[in-house]
C-alpha cells in the first residue's frame, strides 16, 4: 500500500519477480518482469491508451502465462509508473514511444540473454507493435495484436455509430440526449469521453470485466502501486491521451497493404466496437506475412485478454510451441 513491491514466485526453477526503474529515451521509466522460469521465452506486453498502464492491475490476470514465458508489462512514458510532471507534451510522439519500446526490446534481450521476444498489442500498443514488427522484426519470434488499430478515422466512425443504435434500441433516452446533441469529432476529449461512456455501458468496451475488476479493486491490494501511484494514474492517462491522441488518430494500416517478415497473430473479441474488430479482419486480409492467424473470442469486447485470460493463455502457449 505505501511501498512498491511485486510478490515472489515460488517454484522449482529459478524465477523472477522484479519491480524496476529503466532508463529509455533518457527517461526513468517503470518495468514489471515476472517469470517461474528465467529460461522461458520473454513476453513484452504493449498497454493501450495511450495512457492506460497496467503494471498496477495485469499481473493477477497473468499468472498462467508467468508459468511458460518471462512476463514484461511496461508503464510507457507518461503513463502510471512512468508518468513524470517533467515530461513535456511535445516529448510525447509515436517516434519516441517506438524507440523507447526498441530501446526496452534490446535491454530485455540482453539480459536474458535470448535473441528474440513475442510482442503483445493492445488497442494503441498495437500501433506501437506494429511499427516495432515492421521496422525491427530481427528481435521477434512473433506478434500478438489485441484490439488491432487498421484505420483510426474508420473505426471510430463505426464506433459511434454502434453506440447510437444501442441506445436507440434500448430506449436510453440519456445515452440519445448526450450523443445526438455532440457533433462528431473523434479528436475532442470530451466528445470522446462522452462516447465512451456509452460504448463501455452498451458492452462495446468490455462485456466479460468491469472497471472494479481491472481498476478498483487493485487500489487497495495491488503490491506493485502505491495509493499516492492511483491517485496519480488517472491524471497520468489524461496526459498522455491528450498529447497523443491527434497522432494516433492518423494512423491508418488499411489503405497502404503492410508487409511483415515475422509471423502474426491478431486476436479479436466478437463485441470490440471500440477498435471495431471488422476492420481489424480486414487488416488481416491485406497482411502480407510469412504466416498469419485472425482468431475470435467470442465472450470478449475490447479487453480479451483479461476478459476470457484462460483462452488467451492457451492461445499464446500454442503459439510459443509452434515458434519456439
Amino acid at each position: 500500500m505505501f511501498r512498491r513491491r511485486t510478490k515472489p514466485i515460488k517454484g522449482h526453477y529459478q524465477s523472477i519477480a522484479l519491480l524496476e526503474e529503466v532508463v529509455l529515451g533518457g527517461i526513468k521509466q517503470f518495468v514489471l518482469i515476472r517469470g517461474e522460469n528465467k529460461a522461458n521465452p520473454i513476453m513484452l506486453f504493449l498497454h493501450g491508451g495511450p495512457g492506460t498502464a497496467q503494471i498496477g492491475f495485469a499481473p493477477k490476470f497473468q499468472k498462467n502465462l508467468e508459468k511458460d514465458f518471462i512476463v514484461v508489462n511496461w508503464d510507457q512514458r507518461g503513463s502510471g509508473l512512468s508518468f513524470s510532471p517533467e515530461i513535456h507534451k511535445e516529448e510525447m510522439t509515436i517516434e519516441n514511444m517506438l524507440q523507447d519500446g526498441v530501446e526496452l526490446i534490446k535491454h530485455l534481450l540482453e539480459r536474458f540473454q535470448q535473441s528474440k521476444l513475442f510482442l503483445v498489442g493492445h488497442s494503441w500498443g498495437t500501433v506501437l507493435g506494429t511499427l516495432i514488427a515492421e521496422n525491427y522484426p530481427h528481435y521477434l519470434h512473433g506478434y500478438i495484436g489485441i484490439g488491432q488499430v487498421a484505420n483510426m478515422k474508420k473505426g471510430e466512425k463505426i464506433s459511434y455509430k454502434y453506440t447510437l443504435k444501442k441506445a436507440e434500441e434500448l430506449k436510453e433516452e440519456k445515452a440519445l440526449r448526450e450523443l445526438n446533441g455532440l457533433k462528431f469529432n473523434p479528436y475532442d476529449m470530451n466528445y470522446l469521453i462522452t462516447q465512451r461512456k456509452w460504448l463501455t455501458k452498451f458492452g462495446g468496451s468490455a462485456i466479460g470485466v468491469s472497471d472494479f475488476n481491472l481498476i478498483y479493486s487493485n487500489m487497495i491490494f495491488a503490491y506493485e502501486y502505491t495509493l499516492k501511484d492511483w491517485m496519480l494514474y488517472m491524471k497520468a492517462g489524461r496526459f498522455s491521451l491528450e498529447s497523443m491522441w491527434t497522432q494516433v488518430m492518423e494512423i491508418d494500416f488499411l489503405t497502404n497493404p503492410l508487409q511483415l517478415e515475422i509471423p502474426v497473430y491478431i486476436f479479436a473479441g466478437k463485441q470490440d466496437y471500440q477498435t471495431p474488430s471488422e476492420l481489424a479482419a480486414n487488416s488481416v486480409n491485406n497482411l502480407d506475412c510469412p504466416h498469419k492467424e485472425f482468431v475470435w473470442f467470442d465472450h470478449s469486447a475490447h479487453l480479451l485478454n483479461f476478459e476470457e485470460p484462460q483462452k488467451f493463455y492457451g492461445q499464446c502457449l500454442r503459439i510459443k510451441e509452434m515458434l519456439v
